[in-house]
This record gives C-alpha cells, structure tokens and sequence, in this order.
C-alpha cells in the first residue's frame, strides 16, 4: 500500500519548497493542461507527479532534439545512472532529483518503470519510427504511456494489481489517441506510428508524406480508433476495482482523451491530419462526469 501523505516539513524529504518551484515551471513553459488536471491532488501527490512529469518531459526533450545521435543517447544513458542512483542511495544532486527521490520513497515507485520510459525515449532518439510492426509499436506504446500511467497510479494513490491495469490499458488508449491526432505532424517530421500489418493490408506506402494522403490510410485510422476505444472500455473496467478516489486522474484523463477521439471520428479519417475541435462545454461535461462517477461511497 502506498505511503501516508507526508507533511510539507518532513524532515525525511529531500526537495526543498524552491525545488518544487523549480518543477512547477518546467511544467508551466510545458504549456500543458497537466497542471490543472492535478489540482485535484493532495500537495503532497501533486508535487510527485510533476516531478514524475517533468522527468517524462526531460528525456522526451533529449530524444526529439536536434542534437548529434551519439549525445542523445549519451544523456539518455546519463538519466539511467542518474535514477539508478536513486534506488542505490546515491545523494540527489538537482531539485528534480531531490523530487524524484521523495516520491520514489513515498508511494514506492518502481525503478523498471522509470528506466521503461527512458528505453521509450531511445527508441524514438535512435531513428525516426516509420510503420513499425504491431509488437514493436506495443512495446513502444507500454515504455511511453503504459510506464508513466504505472507511475503515475502509485502517486495518485493506488499501487494495486488492478491500477497497473489500468496503466497497460490506459496508456495504450492515450497513446493511440495521440498517434491519430499527431497524423500530420508526425509525417512531417518523417515518422508514421501505425502497424506496417495494417497499412499493409490496406495497401498504404509506408512513406509517410505519401501515407498521409493515401485513400487506404482512412480505413487504417479507424482499425486504430477501434482499438483505443477498445482500450479505454478495458481501463474503465480495471478502474471498477480500484480505490475511487485515487482513480479520479486517471477518469479526468480518459474523459477527455476519449472526447479527441470521437471528435476526430466525427471529422472522418478521409483527412486525418485536419485538426478535430473538442467544444469546451463538452470537455466540461465529460469532466464533471468523470468526477461524480469517481466520487466515495
């Protein structure tokens, strides 16, 4: 079971108040929602998970940089010692660290998981993704998505069988939702992450500027739609055995990944890197849904 909250003057933890300050701006210049979606966190939670974000955002930064192949692998490998240190008693060196540590130690965060998401990491610094066959594109998916959504349940309160679940299940749907939105983006950027058995099957290049206007690529898209919906109904039912409370992040987040999907499936796939609008009243809706549905007995 997860660790009671601990007290802000704890003097067991390691990040001070300016440490904390520190993160809550890489999470800012961010320029994410994640900051509002973790108001609803005890202090105590809230600081482990923008730590655990701003790690995520760190390592993602390194393998999409511009920088020579050899130094983004070098840093990476740098973050493996560092979070290895971490579990080895090594002093932390940086607020992050510091942070990293306190949560670490306080809802007994997992190394492996840690190290998946930085595994995540070089696979996109090694070379640009392009089709990748289905098994490699699922472990892709688990060391970016699944890993985080792994870490992130024990912070928010939940560190059962059931909540790793919800993270295989969760992080898979999240994961898919951003690859049918990033469509276009990714393509200019030289990257396709859809199955090289689905777009072979539909008889799509994998060239992906090519893909990206290939009449087949509709249909490939909505295969793909189907298995995040498919995912998100898993994670809800994983989330049943779960302790409500600490699960209601995790609804806030597939509510709203769930209202880009289907906003999206209402726009069609005939051009998918057109970009799909979520009304705002429709966000709220499905917010204040997810907050009753998550509300204690």
């Amino acid at each position: 079971m997860p660790a009671p909250e601990a007290a802000a003057t704890d003097p067991a933890l390691h990040a001070s108040a300016a440490d904390h300050a520190e993160i809550a701006a890489i999470v800012r210049a961010s320029g994410t929602s994640f900051a509002r979606g973790m108001a609803l966190l005890p202090r105590a939670r809230r600081e482990a998970m923008f730590a655990i974000y701003a790690f995520c955002r760190i390592v993602d930064d390194i393998a999409d940089e511009p920088a020579p192949l050899n130094d983004r692998r070098e840093r990476l490998d740098i973050w493996r010692r560092r979070i290895g240190a971490l579990y080895r008693g090594t002093e932390p060196a940086s607020a992050l660290e510091r942070a990293l540590l306190d949560a670490i130690t306080s809802y007994d965060l997992r190394e492996a998981d840690f190290i998946a998401v930085i595994d995540g990491m070089a696979m996109d610094a090694d070379t640009a993704i392009v089709a990748p066959d289905a098994q490699e594109l699922d472990l892709y998916c688990d060391r970016v998505a699944a890993a985080v959504g792994r870490l992130s349940v024990r912070a928010f309160g939940d560190g059962s069988t059931a909540a790793d679940r919800v993270a295989h299940h969760l992080g898979r749907a999240l994961q898919y939702t951003n690859i049918l939105r990033d469509l276009g983006e990714d393509a200019a950027r030289g990257r396709l992450y859809l199955p090289a058995e689905w777009l072979d099957a539909e008889g799509v290049p994998h060239d992906p500027e090519t893909a990206i206007s290939h009449p087949g690529l509709a249909r490939v898209c909505r295969r793909l739609a189907a298995e995040a919906r498919g995912q998100f109904r898993a994670a809800y039912r994983a989330m049943a055995a779960c302790d409500r409370h600490a699960m209601r992040p995790a609804r806030l987040m597939a509510s709203g990944y769930l209202a880009i999907l289907e906003a999206m499936a209402a726009r069609g796939w005939e051009h998918p890197a057109r970009p799909a609008r979520v009304a705002t009243h429709r966000k709220l809706a499905l917010g204040l849904g997810a907050l009753v549905r998550a509300r204690l007995p």
